[in-house]
């Protein structure tokens, strides 16, 4: 997990918490401060650390984003030579108490998935449920919609270190839909994907949720369904005019895309069932 001056510092700890507080025990757990933050996340991340010994706090210089934080994450990880899976969530988000062990569980014992994700449940700025995200199971099925969607929710994500020892990383250019390209990249390089339609992950939306996709990010994803495309060899015509459509209504006013947020979680719920 990484965490910058824009992360409130009592979700920063809530999180902490629902990783300490988790029914599988083994494990360490590595949060990059990236950047300088607020006085009161600091000590607070100080104070969490002395009470549990597998709370690693490692500080960057400057604010790297994202993707290269997690590159960070990854090196350091190899580097210990003890680990067999990498795990990530965000710094507003909380893992529920059987998260890891399930998430575990299934990779043991399904040698053949090298990325594994989970559903999750969206919440307000006050914890409340307002919504949820459950995608597909199947590894056909993810890989089929990647030209159209991002088929894994990134928070829930967990990862076979052997991935990263192959040399994949994510694109630390960057600074938003890094998640889509190394799924692009994974599945046209043949790795296993799986969900578990379990909700393990509280993924905090705020109030400006559908304002911070921004021209940037909307014209990264627009990129990344063609590079999808292309690499997958899907190319078709509903897949591009998806693109182009999902590209015109990321750029509307915010209530329109809020209400299409809402549509889009009702039709994947249809295509999950059927």
């Amino acid at each position: 997990m990484s965490t910058y001056d824009g992360d409130r510092p009592e979700w920063v700890h809530q999180a902490i918490a629902s990783v300490r507080n988790q029914t599988f025990t083994d494990f360490v757990f590595l949060v990059i401060v990236d950047g300088s933050v607020p006085a009161a996340t600091t000590a607070m991340l100080l104070a969490q650390a002395k009470k549990d010994y597998r709370l690693v706090i490692a500080q960057n210089s400057q604010n790297i984003g994202l993707a290269g934080a997690m590159n960070l994450a990854i090196e350091w990880m190899l580097s210990q030579h003890q680990f067999s899976y990498f795990f990530r969530m965000d710094a507003d988000d909380a893992c529920l108490p059987e998260r890891l062990e399930k998430q575990v569980t299934f990779l043991d014992s399904h040698e053949q998935v090298d990325v594994l994700g989970t559903g999750l449940m969206e919440v307000n700025e006050s914890d409340i449920p307002v919504s949820s995200r459950v995608m597909p199971a199947s590894h056909h099925i993810i890989v089929r919609m990647l030209p159209r969607r991002c088929t894994i929710n990134h928070p829930t994500v967990a990862i076979r270190t052997r991935v990263f020892k192959e040399g994949f990383r994510y694109d630390a250019r960057r600074m938003n839909t890094q998640d889509y390209f190394l799924w692009i990249d994974l599945a046209a390089h043949g790795y296993q994907f799986r969900n578990l339609r379990e909700k393990l992950l509280k993924f905090r939306r705020v109030n400006d949720f559908y304002k911070r996709r921004g021209l940037i990010k909307s014209l990264n994803e627009f990129k990344a369904r063609f590079i999808a495309m292309k690499k997958l060899r899907r190319y078709s015509l509903f897949n591009a005019f998806y693109a182009i459509g999902v590209l015109c209504l990321r750029l509307m006013p915010s209530k329109v895309v809020k209400l299409a947020y809402k549509f889009d979680r009702i039709l994947l719920e249809k295509i999950i069932k059927h």
